[in-house]
């Protein structure tokens, strides 16, 4: 069994991950870190899973696990990674923003698995994608890798978890509900990693990414709708995607216009795309507290210790 200590256990990504290796048939949770919680029943915070676990949260570290998940906010992880002590031997996967770029990955490897399976294959430590960043670059990727990228115009809207645990001014229910917004237009901190790995695949691409998120009225999803000019048709575009993600065992090439609703609880990406005069729209929906975020650490974790990619993600949607 592979055993697994996960710090900064209060938040929403830890509450998913807790769920998601609950279920894990070769994984075992050793420990959950919480500084605010310690003392205090897992489930005090994490209530769905009553009956489903009964450890406390613990203000200590145990080194001794096989793999650690860092689900603590952007900015600490690095003091956390730094304080490692050089006898741990197991591997990290860091959910925050902290070593997704280049110039700061100090040895921790992109954790896309559309992008760079192999190489996470043989990582030891794993830099887990944003959210908005994964249903993006799903849209993308294929068109990069065929040299026919140019310049991409997105709108995304993402649920209010998206934005973490803590209340803020626009997280509370009474100004989110019934409510919309656009925020961090054209500068949204997800659009370095989307330019990286935009490059890997088309290294002279050189125009603009144009991305306005939005915030949305619900919980949980995001919906990515990215269009840019091409002379491709239609069908030879969609054949680009399918040809890429033919052998990727969660994102979909779909028929139909999806929904957010078709994703949410489940670690799936569905991607649609159809040509409208010179414009390609591809529409990419998928769950943010899971593929783009608890659910990819998860199938990181599998392709970090060789498992099967799906083990343990075999999540339901929910109900209608």
């Amino acid at each position: 069994m592979i055993k697994v200590g996960i710090i900064g256990g209060a938040g929403y990504t830890a509450g998913e991950l807790i769920r998601i290796l609950l279920n894990h048939s070769k994984a075992e949770i050793a420990f959950v870190q919480s500084s605010s919680q310690s003392g205090l029943p897992v489930t005090d915070i994490h209530s769905d899973l009553v009956g489903e676990i009964n450890l406390p949260f613990t203000g200590e570290v145990d080194y001794s696990v096989d793999v650690l998940f860092l689900c603590m906010g952007h900015g600490r992880s690095r003091d956390f990674v730094e304080q490692i002590p050089s006898s741990f031997k197991g591997k990290v996967i860091d959910l925050s923003h902290d070593f997704r770029l280049k110039d700061k990955a100090d040895g921790f490897i992109y954790g896309l698995p559309e992008l760079n399976r192999e190489s996470i294959k043989g990582a030891n430590k794993i830099a887990n994608p944003g959210c908005f960043a994964t249903a993006i670059q799903l849209a993308l990727l294929p068109l990069a890798r065929a040299q026919q990228l140019n310049e991409v115009h997105i709108h995304a809207i993402t649920g209010s978890t998206g934005a973490g645990q803590a209340c803020s001014a626009t997280t509370h229910f009474s100004w989110r509900n019934n409510n919309a917004s656009v925020y961090k237009s054209f500068e949204h901190q997800h659009l370095g990693e989307i330019g990286e790995s935009v490059v890997q695949l088309q290294d002279d691409f050189n125009e603009d990414i144009n991305f306005v998120p939005m915030r949305g009225n619900y919980p949980r999803g995001i919906l990515a709708s990215v269009y840019m000019d091409t002379d491709m048709n239609e069908a030879a575009a969609k054949d680009l995607f399918e040809k890429y993600y033919e052998r990727q065992p969660f994102t979909f090439v779909v028929d139909k216009n999806p929904d957010v609703k078709q994703v949410v609880n489940t670690n799936k990406a569905l991607v649609f795309i159809k040509k409208y005069g010179t414009k390609l729209h591809i529409v990419s929906v998928i769950d943010n507290l899971l593929k783009g975020a608890s659910g990819q650490a998860v199938q990181n974790m599998n392709l970090l210790f060789g498992l099967d990619e799906a083990e343990g993600l075999l999540l339901k949607p929910v109900a209608f």
